[in-house]
């Protein structure tokens, strides 16, 4: 269900580890799409601490892996520090490498988000019933479209707040769209494009995670529907 490793820290905690990353974007000239490094390591950082605080972990530290120079370092951390403080994430350490034995044509980093959990990781995988609500929250956008659109990304504060309501589960939507990681979450249910109701395309990549589904059960949907605003959007099952 959740793309995080989980490892044992004591007897009552846990370390999960989330990852992304990034090619082609940032500064090159031949980058595919051509964006300040500050937004590349933001973005890349948004999608692993959301995974990691989706498996209710506590982020404390971040690693970044640097391919596109010594140049581009300050922006790249820069980035990450702009979505840890929209996060409040006050005490965050960053560390990372660079490599700067050789030039590449082209940009790329990896980003490590590590967090803290009480407990292990739930095994099981959620229960669909007909109580079962889904929303996605935010529009998945990639690439140059993100740039344009930028506006219509969920915004990680919002994440935070949802991820925090109690009996609400989160995950994070990726590369391979909504409807991909909405299968990996119910043990008894999958779902196909032609079962649902939606307003958002639910096999298009999401890129950098710029949405996330949200299932509750229907007493919370208007406390969600509330919060999310116009970045709210209710998966409805086809009778």
């Amino acid at each position: 269900m959740r793309d995080v490793l989980s490892l044992p820290f004591n007897s009552e905690e846990m370390i999960v580890v989330a990852s992304d990353n990034s090619g082609a974007i940032g500064e090159k000239e031949q980058d595919a799409v051509q964006v300040p490094y500050e937004t590349v390591s933001y973005y890349s950082f948004r999608v692993a601490v959301m995974e990691c605080l989706s498996a209710g972990a506590q982020p404390f530290a971040a690693a970044l892996q640097n391919f596109c120079g010594n140049d581009a370092w300050d922006q790249l951390i820069r980035g990450i520090k702009k979505g840890a403080d929209e996060l409040g994430l006050k005490e965050l350490q960053i560390t990372g490498s660079t490599e700067s034995n050789f030039n590449l044509l082209q940009s790329a980093i990896g980003l490590s988000v590590l967090g803290k959990r009480q407990g292990a990781l739930p095994a099981e995988t959620l229960i669909y019933t007909d109580d079962t609500r889904i929303a996605v929250i935010g529009s998945p956008l990639v690439g140059q479209e993100l740039i344009e659109r930028e506006a219509e990304a969920a915004p990680l504060e919002l994440f935070k707040i949802i991820n925090s309501i109690k009996d609400t589960e989160t995950l994070p939507v990726g590369s391979k769209g909504i409807l991909n990681e909405l299968n990996g979450m119910f043990s008894n249910r999958e779902f196909e494009v032609k079962d649902l109701e939606s307003e958002v395309d639910l096999e298009k990549s999401a890129g950098p995670s710029t949405c996330f589904i949200a299932v509750f059960f229907e007493d919370k949907l208007e406390e969600i529907r509330k919060l999310a605003g116009s970045y709210f959007h209710i998966l409805k099952r086809k009778a």
